[in-house]
């Protein structure tokens, strides 16, 4: 199972991000004693020390903290005490893309926290700004208030060698060893293209990985996985593990990826998700027939109408076989090529029918609710309306109502509710109840019974029906 890892954490797989112990902060501008230069004979350099010595100057130390309210008991309600606040540490590592300060680091690692530090190797420390998170990829790219920084050579992940030096470079265990200087393991490139099917805590989905054995250890998420060259292959991201602990079975996010991301919430503040409209039909992993069903082509289970996949022609039970030079053998392959795609361009597609192949060349597009238009309610909420394609995409039963696309934290938080819903009622035994038909009208409906007491809402999660009791003030 794929969880966030603790430094006292067990998992099966677990994300190499750590909670930090209490530690000292590093002063600003701090910088470690000058040592006189020491002669190092030629003998000693190698591929991994000139690597290591292009890269290290360029990765950094993310330390984050999270502010968590403790639960509230009934004794706490009866003596009007208010609910503890606790400051949880954690730390992971990060590189520099920009020297303006642009740094690429895991979305795990900065998930939720309300403070960002970023640490050079000399110490000097900065506050961290989120420019934007992407957690589907696991990815997230901050910003330093910094210039003339050492910049990471980015490489590519195409073409990799099994077998070739692979250097994973951070700070595991953060400010516990002492220093923000980073660390290094090496190992070589175990395969490419993994799948990790294990079940996810969080929304991340593990697909096309790079697999190492460069030792990776709790605080390393986020750093580079770099070639002999110098260059960023990957981003350290999870390993496999039965104790929490390496057992050189580490997995980093391959680079393309990631500078796709980056670009994406450098300019949008967001990734953009291609989409085609096709669910997939993902193989048993137990049995006999397990390897087959693991190398048979990507089978698909639905086909949403209006889709690209829908005009395509492509139709529930086809057989993906190969998307541009990707050969698909199963679902997860497909997920892999799907976020390596990019949203504005056709990809060549080739269909298994029975006992003949065609092509089939499909437009990708960003998700339906992302080009529909939204509804903003009191500042508070984004919805749209259902529509057949959001509904096909997301499986959702009710044939209308208005769907959440963003909530402030605030009233998720007190009425239960969170992106995905879809609103179908609402109303109070005033003016009775009303079935939503479309974003506008649930608009509409909640601002006029605004402080006219409390306010009944039905919304499908899930498949499943629940509501919530509130009040809107005026």
């Amino acid at each position: 199972m794929l969880v966030r890892l603790t430094p006292l954490g067990a998992a099966l797989l677990v994300a190499c991000g750590g909670a930090s112990s209490p530690s000292p902060s590093v002063a600003q501008g701090t910088r470690p004693p000058e040592v006189a230069p020491v002669h190092i004979d030629a003998s000693r350099r190698t591929a991994i020390t000139e690597s290591v010595a292009k890269v290290a100057p360029s990765v950094v130390t993310v330390q984050t903290e999270v502010v968590q309210r403790t639960q509230s008991t009934p004794f706490d309600f009866f003596f009007g005490r208010q609910p503890e606040q606790q400051v949880q540490a954690g730390i992971g590592s990060g590189f520099i893309i920009r020297e303006d300060g642009i740094i690429i680091t895991n979305a795990h690692v900065v998930a939720g926290a309300t403070k960002i530090s970023v640490a050079l190797r000399d110490g000097t420390t900065y506050p961290g700004t989120l420019k934007g998170m992407d957690e589907l990829n696991d990815l997230a790219v901050l910003k330093i208030d910094a210039k003339k920084l050492p910049v990471a050579t980015l490489g590519t992940s195409r073409g990799l060698l099994i077998g070739e030096w692979a250097i994973a470079i951070g700070n595991p265990y953060g400010f516990v060893l002492g220093n923000t200087e980073p660390s290094v393991t090496a190992g070589v490139i175990s395969a490419t293209g993994r799948n990790l099917t294990a079940r996810a805590e969080g929304n991340g989905l593990y697909v096309d990985m790079i697999q190492t054995d460069a030792s990776i250890n709790p605080g390393n998420s986020g750093g580079p996985l770099v070639d002999a060259v110098g260059e960023v292959i990957g981003v350290n991201s999870s390993i496999y593990s039965p104790s929490g602990g390496s057992v050189g079975l580490g997995f980093a996010i391959p680079i393309d990826r990631a500078k796709r991301v980056a670009e994406d919430l450098l300019a949008h503040g967001k990734a953009r998700r291609p989409w085609i409209g096709v669910k997939m039909e993902f193989p048993q992993l137990t049995g006999t027939n397990a390897r087959e069903a693991l190398a048979s082509g990507a089978t698909v289970k639905s086909v949403v109408p209006g889709s690209p996949a829908a005009s395509a022609g492509i139709q529930p039970g086809d057989v993906l076989v190969r998307s541009r030079d990707r050969v698909l053998r199963n679902a997860y392959d497909w997920e892999a090529e799907l976020l390596e795609l990019r949203v504005g361009d056709s990809a060549p597609l080739v269909v298994r029918r029975g006992g003949r192949e065609f092509q089939a060349n499909v437009r990708i597009e960003d998700l339906p609710e992302v080009t529909a238009e939204k509804v903003a309610v009191l500042k508070e909420l984004e919805l749209v309306t259902l529509t057949p394609a959001i509904r096909g995409e997301r499986g959702i039963r009710a044939t209308r109502g208005a769907l959440i696309v963003s909530v402030a934290k605030t009233v998720a938080d007190n009425l239960g509710i969170q992106s995905g819903d879809v609103i179908v009622q609402i109303g109070n035994t005033a003016i009775g109840f009303v079935n939503v038909t479309d974003a506008q009208q649930a608009k509409s409906v909640l601002e006029s019974l605004s402080g006219r007491g409390q306010i009944r809402m039905f919304f499908e999660r899930g498949g499943q029906m629940f509501f919530s009791d509130f009040q809107i003030g005026r």
